[in-house]
């Protein structure tokens, strides 16, 4: 692991136990998926890339818009999904045929591999990264180096 991921990870450790909000971003008060890689994103660059609407929960489903996708392949690095790092961002599919709208950061690779996420009714966790997690994985990205 290198020293940038290693601080990515270590930052979204620092955010477990932060309840589950909805549209927020506040380290120990709530979150959400979107708030948590927020909140590691202004650790790492001082500041955010863009400026967040508001947003449903079905994140735009029933207008089928990838919003989560088209912003990441904004602001972070696209990579092979079978090239695992800790400190990846992980974009999820919750079921076949809807918009990709949950977010993690991979914690650890190999046999024992784990994210980190937030979701409602759990808050910010580690989680196996679990077979039915995996087939979920619709896409796998990086943080950059520098900020966008």
């Amino acid at each position: 692991m290198t020293e940038f991921s290693q601080k990515i990870v270590q930052e979204a450790r620092a955010w477990i136990g932060t309840p589950y909000v909805h549209q927020s971003s506040v380290r120990g008060a709530g979150t959400d998926c979107l708030g948590l890689l927020r909140g590691i994103w202004r650790a790492l660059y001082d500041g955010e890339p863009e400026e967040i609407p508001a947003y449903s929960y079905d994140w735009s489903e029933p207008q089928g818009e990838e919003k989560l996708w088209e912003a990441a392949l904004r602001h972070l690095v696209a990579k092979d999904l079978n090239d695992e790092d800790a400190g990846d961002v992980l974009l999820f599919r919750m079921r076949a045929g809807a918009v990709a709208k949950h977010l993690g950061v991979a914690g650890r690779i190999g046999a024992d591999a784990s994210f980190l996420h937030a979701y409602s009714g759990h808050g910010v966790k580690e989680s196996s990264l679990s077979l039915p997690w995996r087939r979920r994985i619709v896409a796998r990205f990086q943080f950059p180096e520098e900020a966008t």
